[in-house]
C-alpha cells in the first residue's frame, strides 16, 4: 500500500510541545546521530574535543545542527532531528547527564525534574498497591 505524503503526514502523532522522533526526524538528523555515535569510542571524543568545527565537517552536519552544537543548544539539536539517546553522548563531553538533558526538553529546572521524577515514582508505586 502506498500512501501519498499528505496522507503520512495527517496519521502523524501529535504531542503538545515535541515533535515525536520519526523517520522524517531520524533522516533529518542522520549526521548529528553519527556523529554523536561515534562518542562511543574514547579517542572520537577527544578529537571533537580537539577540533570541534573539524568533527562536525567530518561528519556534514548542517548548518543548523553545528550552529545547535556550538552553542551547546540541546533543544536546538532535538529540533535538527537529534535523537536524545545519541545526544546523550555529547552531552557528556559538555558535562550533562540525561536528568539535564530532561530538564531542557521539559522547560524546567533540573531540581524541578528530578522532584518531577521522584513525585511520579510515588504516584505510581501508590497506584500499584
Amino acid at each position: 500500500m502506498n500512501a501519498s505524503p499528505g496522507a503520512m503526514d495527517a496519521a502523524k502523532r501529535q504531542i503538545d510541545g515535541t515533535d515525536p522522533f520519526d523517520g522524517e526526524l531520524a533522516m533529518r538528523g542522520y549526521a548529528l546521530n553519527a556523529m554523536c555515535f561515534s562518542f562511543n569510542e574514547a579517542e572520537n571524543r577527544e578529537a571533537f574535543a580537539q577540533d570541534e568545527e573539524g568533527y562536525m565537517t567530518r561528519f556534514g552536519l548542517t548548518l543548523e545542527q553545528k550552529e545547535a552544537v556550538r552553542n551547546r543548544d540541546v533543544l536546538g539539536m532535538l529540533n535538527a532531528g537529534g535523537n536524545v539517546y545519541y545526544l546523550a553522548k555529547l552531552a557528556g563531553i559538555f558535562g550533562l547527564n540525561v536528568q539535564d538533558l530532561g530538564a531542557l526538553q521539559t522547560g524546567v529546572s533540573l531540581d524541578e525534574f528530578k522532584a518531577n521524577l521522584l513525585a511520579q515514582g510515588e504516584t505510581m508505586r501508590r497506584s500499584a498497591a
